[in-house]
């Protein structure tokens, strides 16, 4: 698939506000400023060429090592009448974890976006109920993020020799 043209559209429409692009498994990859996703993803939903009118996904990510940029969240976008497939990343500091909320341009994203801060605790400005949705509320971690120990050091009952340590 030649990506080219789309490319070059984005780029005219957006210009600065891409970072990066690639093709990664056959898919159109956009890393995008934080301040411009939303501009992006209306773009690609509203306008004629494009017409990437489904939200298929809407998920975060954590890279601790990322100075500055250690959560983002990876939008995917579907043009059915074409069944090409575009993915959108931008990411945040972790000190700073916020995005605009693109639940005005997709109602699905309403759902994802509340799952996305309940594990990473990226908040979505203008979203219109975002509270926990899979923990519980008193939760004060985001079980998610690379920051929790895998197991815990305090364990007594467990012999390292029947793990391969």
């Amino acid at each position: 698939m030649d990506y080219s043209s789309y490319l070059s559209l984005l780029r005219d429409k957006l210009g600065n506000a891409i970072e990066k692009s690639e093709v990664e498994e056959n898919i159109l990859t956009l890393v995008v400023k934080p301040q411009s996703v939303v501009q992006c993803i209306q773009y690609l939903k509203e306008d004629e060429q494009m017409q990437f009118s489904f939200l298929t996904d809407l998920c975060g990510i954590h890279f601790p090592d990322a100075v500055n940029e250690e959560l983002g969240v990876v939008y995917h976008l579907h043009n059915l009448r074409k069944n090409i497939r575009i993915r959108v990343k931008t990411f945040v500091s972790k000190q700073n974890p916020q995005l605009a909320s693109i639940t005005s341009l997709f109602e699905a994203a309403n759902w994802m976006e509340r799952e996305t801060y309940d594990f990473y605790g990226i908040v979505f400005e203008g979203h219109p109920n975002l509270i926990r949705i899979l923990n519980v509320e008193y939760l004060d971690f985001f079980p998610l993020r690379k920051e929790i120990p895998l197991e815990d050091p305090t364990r007594e009952d467990k012999d390292n020799r029947y793990f391969g340590r």
